[in-house]
């Protein structure tokens, strides 16, 4: 992975930190995340018009990650509904470099350095540790744990498909555009649904921040499909998750959360891992 690259994808981690904190700030997350997906559709309806059709081998990868997307965002809302956001989502970020990597080298034919695959080792290791900093009472719900896992796979499984979609696109602009026309429709249906008769009093709420938030969402997502196209898909997701450092740092410094020393040790061990990922060959 080169240096531009890495960088690339370290500032898309910043900014998925940024508005994953939008989001936990926000009480309804099922209408912030709707309201985010919507913006990104309106966004990618503005653009299409002005980027090239994507080949016609990538469409079933664009379908495929809207399906995914869909899925991910289902199993999350049930993780949380079982278990804390503390304890589910470290878990499910944590594990999804590690089945990408399985997936990548095992089905897709990329190949990683000794290096390079125990440093995604360890940045998911250190990123999954942070479920351990609030205490082990999390994890006495096993529906908690099982969606959790659920969408770690549901990750991993966006990701392969996007990057193999946007190499097949021949354009990862377009590619990334047009999965976003698509992708926000589902969840907004089903926040229309499930939260009808109130729904417009969250969305009057939330509906600026929503809108930001999904902004910097589009763009980290846009940086991370570019990123598939230059660099395994394994380093990119490894690198993408360590936006739970940044999440952390967020949550001290402007949510005023206490940093102890497990957390502190966790965050380390993952910077250590995204050290050894540069320094790979």
């Amino acid at each position: 992975m080169t240096t531009t690259v890495f960088a690339m994808v370290l500032a898309a981690a910043v900014l998925h930190a940024a508005w994953n904190a939008l989001v936990k700030v926000n009480a309804d997350r099922l209408v912030m995340i709707a309201i985010m997906m919507m913006s990104q559709v309106i966004v990618a309806a503005l653009v299409v018009p002005f980027v090239a059709l994507p080949t016609a081998e990538s469409w079933p990868y664009i379908w495929g990650s809207t399906a995914l997307n869909t899925a991910y965002c289902l199993f999350l809302i049930q993780a949380y509904r079982y278990g804390d956001l503390s304890h589910v989502y470290p878990l499910a970020r944590g594990s999804a470099p590690l089945i990408v990597a399985v997936i990548s080298v095992a089905i897709v034919g990329e190949t990683l350095s000794r290096q390079a695959g125990l440093s995604v080792v360890v940045i998911a290791l250190g990123i999954m540790s942070l479920a351990l900093t609030r205490g082990a009472s999390g994890f006495q719900e096993p529906r908690a744990m099982l969606y959790a896992l659920g969408t770690g796979i549901l990750i991993a499984g966006y990701t392969v498909v996007d990057g193999l979609g946007a190499r097949l696109a021949e354009s990862a602009h377009s590619y990334t555009f047009w999965v976003h026309l698509f992708d926000g429709i589902p969840i907004t249906l089903l926040a229309l649904y499930l939260r009808r008769g109130q729904i417009w009093v969250s969305v009057r709420k939330a509906w600026k921040v929503g809108v930001l938030g999904g902004l910097i969402s589009f763009l980290a997502y846009w940086i991370v499909i570019w990123a598939m196209t230059q660099a395994p898909l394994a380093l990119v997701s490894a690198v993408r998750e360590t936006s739970m450092v940044f999440a952390v740092l967020f949550g001290v410094f402007f949510l005023k959360e206490r940093l102890d020393l497990a957390r502190l040790a966790s965050t380390g061990l993952t910077l250590i891992g995204t050290v050894m990922l540069k320094l790979s060959r």
